[in-house]
């Protein structure tokens, strides 16, 4: 899926807030209790076009509550106070040829069978809202933001933003 025209900007913004996160936590529903589970996740270093993908196991849980449903991601760089909370839809792609495009050899220590093993997946997810929050990284400019915030009551948090996909 191609970004549209008119949010090709959110995709860049959202691409950047992103890019160096390695690990990622994906929120599903567990259909029997009816709770909110996290586990982390890999995405896969493609520039971003809508979808964010990540290696699963068609046997594993997180396709069982995900398939086809809506989903949270969570990035999180507290080195650079960068926080990222990403919405979308779940879709399990057996595709073998973007399996192919994907696959690294580092991906073996994850899954055994390796890039041919039958149930070795993606999980796509579209996007359809971010936001994130980008805050001073510089360990001073935080502790004078903090300072400030103490001495006028008014915290400057950085920039946050909303940004829709659909």
């Amino acid at each position: 899926m191609a970004l549209k025209h008119a949010k090709r900007t959110e995709g860049k913004v959202l691409n950047d807030q992103i890019k160096g996160i390695k690990v990622a936590m994906l929120t599903t529903v567990d259909r029997t209790n009816n709770i909110l589970r996290s586990r982390p996740m890999v995405t896969q270093e493609v520039e971003f076009d809508g979808d964010l993908w990540f290696f699963t196991q068609v046997s594993s849980s997180v396709v069982a509550e995900a398939e086809n449903r809506q989903v949270n991601i969570s990035y999180v760089s507290p080195n650079d106070n960068r926080y990222v909370s990403v919405s979308g839809v779940a879709q399990l792609v057996r595709d073998r040829q973007k399996i192919e495009e994907l696959w690294k050899p580092a991906h073996k220590v994850w899954f055994a069978g390796g890039k041919d093993d039958p149930d070795l997946a993606l999980l796509k997810v579209t996007v359809t809202s971010a936001e994130y929050w980008d805050g001073p990284a510089n360990k001073m400019v935080q502790i004078f933001e903090a300072a400030q915030a103490f001495i006028t009551g008014k915290p400057d948090m950085g920039k946050s933003e909303k940004l829709q996909f659909e």
